[in-house]
């Protein structure tokens, strides 16, 4: 199975040094084949929304949260279930001082 992991930081937490190594877990996932891809995101400030209502096309500037964490980056991992995939988001640095939300994909049609 697929999981999305929704990276949040709260911008107001500074993390200790020795929690923002990312390296170890992505070397540990890359060895178990866990990792499909994965990356940071540029800042909230510069995201934009995109609605359409009727026939207007709405775009709005960011950042759009209601909560004070920001999605700072993602990840997709394939693994056996969901037992594996939070033991895998649990290992994430950024739980240190974030939070990983793990999101289950759907399965593709075949």
């Amino acid at each position: 199975m697929k999981y999305l992991f929704l990276i949040r930081v709260d911008p107001e937490v500074e993390p200790d040094e020795a929690d923002t190594d990312i390296q170890p877990w992505l070397d540990e996932m890359h060895a178990r084949g866990a990792r499909l891809i994965g990356d940071r995101l540029r800042p909230a400030e510069e995201a934009k929304a995109v609605k359409v209502r009727g026939q207007e096309t709405l775009v709005s500037e960011g950042p759009f949260t209601e909560t004070k964490e920001l999605i700072g980056g993602f990840d997709v991992i394939e693994c056996a279930d969901e037992a594996e995939a939070l033991e895998i988001a649990a290992k994430h640095p950024v739980t240190h001082f974030g939070t990983v939300e793990v999101r289950a994909c759907w399965p593709m049609e075949p």
